[in-house]
């Protein structure tokens, strides 16, 4: 009985310790609104894959009076959402659309042609714009740590 214990002991282990590593292969970043975009709210999970991440957005709202289907825009920033810099490091709009669903959330998903692992060493921000029929204002914005 002892030798099962044990054994249940180390796997038990074994699998903590393999979680301690996942934070590494994975972010979750907070998308905080602009002033344009007050009191919504929006989610960016970022995922290694390899020499690329992958992300995930959720958003729950834009402002009145956007079009339908919601189309937005999303880019990484050197520096940060207090200070970015001139111009976007990563452009990730080979697809803009949202589903054709008129209410939030919505959801879309982006591929970064960076590793997970440089945009965590470095500053980064990540921002999600508006269309340019909806003005291309910043709507959201969340520091990459």
């Amino acid at each position: 009985m002892n030798r099962i214990l044990g054994l249940a002991l180390a796997i038990t282990v074994g699998w903590m310790a393999g979680c301690a590593t996942r934070p590494q292969d994975s972010l979750d970043v907070t998308l905080n609104p602009s002033t344009y975009n007050s009191g919504k709210i929006a989610q960016a999970s970022l995922t290694a894959a390899g020499d690329e991440t992958s992300i995930s957005l959720i958003v729950g709202g834009v402002p009145n009076g956007t079009v339908r289907p919601v189309h937005l825009y999303t880019y990484i920033y050197p520096g940060s959402c207090e200070k970015p810099g001139p111009q976007p490091a990563y452009e990730m709009n080979q697809t803009v659309g949202t589903d054709l669903k008129s209410m939030p959330p919505w959801q879309m998903w982006k591929r970064a042609p960076v590793p997970l692992s440089q945009l965590r060493s470095g500053a980064y921000a990540l921002v999600v714009r508006a269309a340019p029929m909806d003005g291309n204002r910043d709507l959201f914005c969340g520091n990459i740590q």
